[in-house]
Order: structure tokens, then sequence, then C-alpha cells
């Protein structure tokens, strides 16, 4: 398949990327209906990844060929998958310990977060503009980091720390991507989260009926649909035109929190979640006029 598409294609791949933050969206609310369960977060890694794995794996076969995840860098696959492992326990934590809403705002942080880390790890030139989009998203950090409505410290702790895993992940795979195939990448994580899941189950899995199980099958079936449709949008459309569709997760996190989980938003997240939105696309968009963000760097946090 060609690399530019044509125009034509554009509304797929936007409709392909409101796919993706739709389904990663609904896998956080299954995660957290889990967790009321007595799902712990750790179970939560080996379930969400054991089935976007068969997804991945199926997209594997029947598309680029199982050659694509042949890597030349065996250990900056273990590394970005060591960050990403970590990235994704605080996300999955912060979705537990906050509600749905503030949890999914906090982790649309990231790109800013990035944004600095940019500039201490790779050495590049932050300008004045970007900078200014970088507070616009911090002060938004701080109307949706409030005390009390449901927000811990320790939950405010584990969101933020998620923001911080997230930005790393842009950081290593920005990295990764310049020499590895997409389709390396993801297989890569998904088997290392996979395995590192099972490892933790004999200590922190427990017993569950079939209603529970079945949540966490549908959360990582939603994972593994949300990734791949995140990834085939970048082949139909630019990452300026589909990455605002990511922001997407937002307004569903706060839908959903507040019809299924009854955590309404107050008038200061919505207008936080709103800066930290705004501050997160316009970022997204000089990085990619700068021709800063690869393809495979334009996801959106969840993806790891």
């Amino acid at each position: 398949m060609s690399e530019t598409a044509p125009p034509e294609r554009r509304l797929f791949g936007i409709a392909l990327r409101a796919t993706s933050a739709t389904a990663f969206g609904l896998m956080a609310a299954f995660l957290k209906s889990a967790s009321q369960h007595g799902v712990s977060t750790f179970e939560m890694i080996f379930y969400r990844n054991v089935w976007a794995l068969l997804v991945v794996g199926g997209w594997i076969a029947l598309g680029p060929g199982w050659s694509a995840v042949k890597t030349r860098a065996p250990l900056a696959h273990i590394t970005r998958s060591v960050i990403g492992l970590i990235s994704m326990l605080l996300t999955f934590g912060a979705v537990v310990l906050l509600p749905l809403g503030e949890a999914t705002t906090l982790t649309y942080a990231a790109p800013i977060l990035a944004t600095l880390l940019s500039g201490l790890v790779l050495a590049e030139k932050i300008g004045p503009r970007r900078w200014i989009a970088v507070a616009a998203g911090f002060i938004g950090v701080l109307l949706v980091a409030r005390p009390g409505a449901g927000i811990t410290s320790l939950g405010l702790a584990v969101g933020i720390g998620a923001a911080f895993g997230q930005s790393a992940v842009m950081i290593t795979v920005r990295q990764i991507s310049r020499t590895e195939q997409t389709a390396a990448i993801v297989f890569w994580f998904t088997v290392f989260t996979t395995l590192a899941g099972l490892l933790m189950l004999p200590f922190f899995g427990h017993r569950h009926d079939l209603e529970t199980y079945g949540i966490l099958a549908i959360a990582g079936l939603l994972g593994g649909i949300g990734q791949l449709s995140m990834t085939g949008s970048l082949r139909f459309a630019p990452v300026s035109v589909v990455v605002p569709l990511d922001y997407l997760q937002i307004v569903w996190g706060i839908v959903i929190g507040w019809l299924v989980f009854l955590s309404p938003p107050t008038p200061l997240m919505l207008v936080g979640a709103s800066l930290i939105a705004g501050s997160g696309i316009y970022t997204a968009w000089r990085e990619h006029v700068r021709g800063k963000m690869p393809a495979e760097a334009g996801s959106m946090p969840e993806a790891s």
C-alpha cells in the first residue's frame, strides 16, 4: 500500500482514529468495571494483552506478514517494553483509583510532558509557542488535579506518574521507529507485556466468575482493536489530521464516568480537560510540521 494515501481516504483515516479512541475509551470503562469485581491492576496487564495479542497476531498474519516482526534491535524493544509496562501499570492504576474522566484526562498530559522530555533527552529546541502550549497544558492539569470528589492524593500521584510514563513511551517509540517497523514495535511490546502479566498471576491473580472473565476478554479485544485502528489510520491520513481524534477518548471518559460510574464532571474539570486537549493537539501539529513525529510515534497514550 502506498505511503501517501489519496485525499479521499482521509475520511476513512479519521473514522479509524475515532474508532480507536472509542475502543480505548470503552476498554478503560471495562477495566474500571473489572476492578469493581476484584481484579487487580497486575491481572489487568495479562488479560488486556493476551486478548489483544490474538488481534495483533491476526492482523500481522493477514496483513504485513510475520517477516515484518523481525528486529535488528532486540535490546531497544526490551527497553521500550519495560518503560511501556511500567506506564501501563500506572495508567491502569489511575483508572482504578480515580474517576474515569479524570484518569483519562490526566493521561493525556503525556504529549505535553513529552515535549519537555524531548528537550532534555533528545536535545530538541523548544520554541516560545510550544512553551506557551506546555504552560496551558499544565494549567489544565492543575484544574483537573483538584482534591475531593473521589480524587485522592494516591490517585493523583499515580495519574500524574502515568502521564510521565506515557511521555517516556512517546520518546522511546520515536527513537526506535527510526529503524523498526510498526508491526515489530506493536507485536514485541504485546508479547512482552503478556509474558510479564503471566509471571505476575501466581502472586496477584485470583479466581473470578465468568462475568468478570468476560469483562476482561472484552477489554483486551477492545485494546487490540484500538491499537490496530490507530495504526491503520496513519496509512490513510496525515498525523496532523488524525491525532486530534485521540482526544475523543477524554470525551468518552467523562461521559461514561458520568452515566455509568456516576462521577459527573465539574466546570473546572471541563476547563482543564479543554486546556490539556488544546495543548496536546497544538503540540502534535507542531511536531508534525517540524517533521519530528514519525507515524509510529503519533499514538494516543494508552497505546503504550
